[in-house]
């Protein structure tokens, strides 16, 4: 049985052709870390590194230098620095009703830190004019997910970022479900930071994520992690200098050179040839739904606002024993449940049941979607 691969929005697969052998070449032939020694192999290392965050400042738009690319362990950890790093007892921060759990638990980890929800439609869509009801005297941070995980519903950001900046309010986007779909413009966008995972649309190793910091936002935050730099090592007080302020330890080097990979791949094919190619498997995808009976598209019903995520609630069956069943009778992968969520199934009203998620990537193909919509008009059929 040929297995399809549809779970793109958990983590991308396959990975594009050199990432893992960028990878082990760092693990057989570099092996060195950064910032500590400076024999040949370390500063072939140092080299990677700062390409690897000069590529990432470009895609992005960013206006700031590369030093103020972040290198983390994920987009977590990123949002973590940044609500941990920022918010104190009495401020109040907003977010959206489809946000993930990565920005939810950390939030209501903060004591005496308020926060409100800016409400989404049914198709997971949030007004940024809402965003200006929401904002008291003591608003010190709006932060938002750019895609749903859950439906694919893209928020208009440029709008968010505009109400934001008009307010001095930092706005800081999660794009874990955008980055390597659709073009990111940070500073026209009015961006005061940005978070993104390398494993998922930026086609990298999993374990390594970015965060962009505006300057005079970076300030602003105390860091969660403190410890050995490699530099400033006469004092024991972490430097004022990016990245070292936010980068203590040893990094993820085998996931900086695999990240390093795959950013070229990405900005040798270009993200508009690659979401033409996602977008018209999307279309195929849910043109293909329209004639099956039994089965409701979650968040948006067309191709604007979207990426290629697409959630799918069975009418009259159990959505967990579906996915089951889609794997081993079809051998089509996807995730169903909660996805990290809760809120967002709220919005969508598909909380407690959840969602069997379908999520396109770079390798999906024709067949890959013919063959995921032939398993659901089988299932629905039954």
């Amino acid at each position: 049985m040929r297995t399809i691969y549809l779970d793109n929005a958990a983590t991308s697969y396959p990975k594009p052709d050199g990432v893992s052998s960028r990878m082990k070449e760092y693990m057989d032939t570099v092996g060195a870390t950064i910032n500590r020694s400076v024999y040949g192999a370390a500063q072939d290392a140092g080299l990677t590194t700062l390409l690897l965050r000069e590529a990432v400042g470009r895609f992005f738009h960013f206006p700031e230098p590369p030093t103020h690319v972040i290198l983390t362990p994920g987009a977590t950890a990123g949002l973590n620095m940044v609500i941990k790093g920022l918010l104190k007892p009495g401020d109040h921060c907003i977010v959206s009703s489809m946000e993930h759990n990565a920005v939810m638990r950390p939030l209501l980890q903060l004591n005496g830190v308020e926060f409100d929800r800016i409400p989404g439609n049914r198709e997971g869509l949030i007004n940024p004019a809402d965003v200006e009801t929401l904002i008291r005297p003591n608003t010190r941070l709006v932060i938002m997910a750019h895609g749903s995980n859950v439906c694919g519903a893209v928020q208009d950001a440029p709008a968010v970022g505009e109400i934001c900046r008009k307010h001095g309010i930092p706005f800081v986007l999660d794009v874990a479900q955008t980055a390597g779909h659709i073009d990111i413009d940070f500073e026209n966008w009015g961006l005061s930071a940005l978070v993104a995972p390398g494993h998922k649309g930026l086609l990298g190793p999993s374990g390594i994520g970015v965060l962009l910091l505006r300057d005079s936002f970076a300030k602003l935050l105390d860091p969660l992690i403190a410890g050995g730099t490699g530099s400033a090592s006469d004092s024991e007080y972490l430097p004022d200098y990016l990245p070292d302020r936010f980068e203590s330890g040893t990094p993820n080097l085998p996931g900086i050179y695999g990240l390093a990979a795959s950013m070229e791949f990405l900005m040798a094919e270009g993200l508009e040839k690659l979401h033409a190619h996602e977008m018209q498997l999307c279309k195929r995808f849910m043109d293909g739904l329209k004639g099956i009976p039994g089965v409701n598209i979650c968040g948006p019903q067309g191709l604007e606002n979207r990426v290629g995520v697409i959630s799918l609630d069975f009418i009259g069956q159990d959505n967990a024993e579906v996915a089951y069943q889609l794997e081993t009778e079809f051998g089509i992968l996807t995730r169903c449940g909660l996805h990290c969520a809760p809120s967002a199934h709220k919005t969508l009203d598909t909380f407690p049941r959840g969602t069997v998620r379908f999520s396109l990537g770079f390798a999906s193909t024709e067949a890959d979607v013919d063959g995921a919509l032939e398993a659901i008009r089988s299932v629905c059929a039954q």
